[in-house]
Order: C-alpha cells, then sequence, then structure tokens
C-alpha cells in the first residue's frame, strides 16, 4: 500500500491549515492511501531547538518519512517564508532525506504577496534534502478558507479546485 506522511508546520492545530489538512488525509483515505501526519508543534521542543539528532520523537518522525512515498508539507507563511518550527524539523531530516519521494508543499498566507515564498525559501531547501520530484505548490489566501462555529472548514472551491489537480496528479504519478 502507498505511503503518505503529512507533515504540518504550524505552531498550533486550531488554524486554517487544519482545514486543508484534513481535506488531503480525507482525499487519500478514499484513494486508499495510507497515511500519518506528523505536526511539528507536538515533537519536543527542546529536541528541535538543539537538533537532538539522538532524539527518539525525532527518530520516529524521521522513520515515517524514510517509509513514506509522497510527503505533503503544509506550513503557513508568516514574514514571507516557512515557519521557524518547521525549518528546526527540516534541519533534523537526513541530508538525502526526501530523495525518490514525491513533495508536494501547500502554504497558507494572508496576502498574494506570499505567493512565491515557497519557491525561494522553502523549496531550495527540499532540494538539499535530496527533494528531485516535487509536484505543483499550492497557495491559498487565508481569507479562502472559513473556519465554522461547528469547527469544520468550509474551504472555497478555487482551493479545491487546486487541491483536487495536485492530488490527481500525485495519483498520476503512483500508476506510471
Amino acid at each position: 500500500m502507498v505511503q503518505a506522511v503529512i507533515i504540518n508546520g504550524n505552531h498550533k492545530k486550531a488554524s486554517r491549515l487544519t482545514g486543508i489538512h484534513q481535506f488531503i488525509e480525507d482525499y487519500l483515505e478514499e484513494a486508499g492511501v495510507s497515511s500519518t501526519s506528523i505536526f511539528v508543534h507536538e515533537l519536543p521542543a527542546k529536541d528541535l531547538i538543539t537538533a537532538n539528532f539522538a532524539s527518539e520523537e525525532i527518530a520516529k518522525a524521521n522513520q515515517k518519512l524514510a517509509d513514506a512515498e509522497i510527503i505533503f508539507i503544509l506550513t503557513p507563511i508568516f514574514k514571507a517564508s516557512y515557519t521557524g518550527i518547521l525549518k528546526t524539523f527540516l534541519d533534523l531530516i537526513p541530508q538525502k532525506g526526501f530523495e525518490n519521494k514525491k513533495i508536494v508543499p501547500i502554504a497558507i498566507g494572508g496576502s498574494i504577496g506570499h505567493l512565491l515564498a515557497v519557491e525561494y525559501a522553502l523549496k531550495p531547501v527540499l532540494s538539499v534534502l535530496g527533494a528531485t520530484e516535487i509536484l505543483n505548490t499550492v497557495f491559498v489566501l487565508d481569507q479562502q478558507v472559513e473556519r465554522l462555529e461547528n469547527g469544520d472548514y468550509k474551504i472555497q472551491d478555487v482551493v479545491l479546485d487546486r487541491l483536487n489537480d495536485v492530488l490527481q496528479k500525485f495519483q498520476a504519478h503512483l500508476i506510471k
């Protein structure tokens, strides 16, 4: 069975990015793809900050990545870059940890001005980690995802179309 990992680089679960995360999980489940999530903020902070490569929790997270065929990297964009907490985790991934993996970066930000942050800030780091197959990036504006009073999320159709497009391309790559 195909293995996927969703790395959520947000500093909390209660955010619009969670709506995107849930959509991807649901899609993968329907497609028969086994997935697991790494919420970076739930990893031991001391291990992240001190770059503790010997950490048992970091080793478990890295094993999930090693077992995966596809990796989704979700991040909010703050101050024209992906989150620092995500960077601390990426620094703990082995040098070629993304080699032979399909990578899908997905970012959410407050303005269209952050659109290129993934291109100039995140993708070079992914390449250093061995990523050679980075599928289309999806950038979402904050206002395109609404958190409803019941805790669910309403994602605008234009975003759903882009997410479905990249997820369908991912499925097409698996068939090859």
